[in-house]
């Protein structure tokens, strides 16, 4: 364990990231699922019932930054694993198959618990703090990349 607090920068940042993406690869692997398709189904989650294939499309291309054609292959690798399917009162949307559904509550709570293992003994108000920290990272990052 670090006893001596390193300075807040994009290296920290990154090393953190990268560990905790590593263990949520790891259970998505266990599951014969990617990372992006967790982050893509995730969204679907957070979304509700459904959500627009263009609007997911936007979703997950902001929350991982990468092409708009690497997202729509993941949702076409989640539909044709039935995972996802057109909602059938809406064409245009998807939403979660069964299959879906048990792959996102099953890799969440293991998620779940590997947080509660990352995160214990840290103090409420030091989480509070790094997450505005991050939070105002992530608005002033996302802001250079359009180019405000």
């Amino acid at each position: 364990m670090t006893t001596t607090a390193p300075p807040v920068n994009g290296r920290v940042i990154a090393l953190a990231h990268y560990a905790g993406r590593a263990l949520v690869e790891g259970v998505m692997a266990r599951h014969d699922a990617t990372f992006h398709q967790s982050v893509t189904l995730r969204a679907v989650v957070t979304a509700g019932e459904s959500i627009g294939r263009d609007e997911l499309v936007g979703d997950v291309t902001g929350s991982l930054k990468i092409e708009e054609s690497v997202v729509r292959a993941v949702i076409e690798e989640l539909v044709a694993a039935k995972l996802l399917e057109e909602d059938p009162a809406k064409a245009f949307r998807l939403r979660l198959t069964d299959a879906g559904r048990e792959l996102c509550e099953s890799t969440a709570a293991e998620t779940a618990e590997i947080s509660a293992r990352l995160y214990a003994g840290i103090p409420a108000e030091d989480l509070a703090i790094a997450g505005r920290v991050l939070a105002l990272v992530t608005e002033r990052a996302d802001a250079e990349l359009a180019g405000v």
